[in-house]
């Protein structure tokens, strides 16, 4: 009988493992249930028209008119919830100022994932989740819904709620590249 001890995990593997949110972690965390969610992904859906491995970081007033919206790209590579914050933070920092000093957020952002695959949770999306929660804290929003968007159609994570349209086009024939880093910019807007 031989007997192998496993190499503990690398501190890189486990820091990347605590960037990323359960479903039940993301379910019990409170977040607030969208209105209309069929208008929600409908108009983030027209107005940035995303392909698979687009992600649409929106705002919504207290009314849940949209505010402001930016998309980006995310390139084939490891899946850090820390890069994918800072990514959604920089696009935030385009779009709308901050609400750091309000005593409660009044404002909420939510975010739209076009991918392959099912909608149902995958790791990327917990780290989609954890860096929309922590770029909400840092930016002073309200961490409002994840939502995929799929050829099945979109669905909202932690409440079960789904559509099949509009859904996921099929793949683009040339990805989008930046050359380097792991997300790209893609489109930003305000609305007024």
């Amino acid at each position: 009988m031989a007997f192998g001890i496993a190499a503990p995990p690398s501190a890189d593997s486990a820091s990347r493992l605590a960037r990323l949110l359960e479903p039940a972690e993301w379910a019990a965390a409170g977040i607030p249930l969208l209105r209309d969610p069929r208008e929600v992904v409908t108009g983030l859906y027209t107005r940035h028209a995303p392909t698979p491995s687009t992600a649409v970081v929106a705002v919504l007033g207290p009314d849940e008119r949209l505010a402001a919206s930016a998309s980006l790209v995310r390139q084939p590579a490891a899946v850090d919830g820390w890069e994918l914050r800072n990514a959604l933070l920089t696009r935030l920092r385009q779009v709308i100022p901050h609400d750091l000093r309000r005593r409660t957020p009044i404002r909420t952002a939510v975010l739209l994932y076009c991918r392959e695959g099912r909608g149902h949770w995958t790791e990327e999306d917990g780290a989609w989740m954890w860096g929309l929660r922590d770029a909400c804290t840092l930016h002073g929003l309200r961490c409002g819904a994840y939502i995929t968007l799929t050829r099945e159609g979109w669905r909202i994570l932690g409440e079960g709620r789904a559509g099949r349209r509009p859904r996921s086009p099929a793949r683009a024939a040339a990805p989008l590249s930046s050359g380097g880093g792991a997300l790209e910019a893609h489109r930003c807007t305000a609305a007024r």
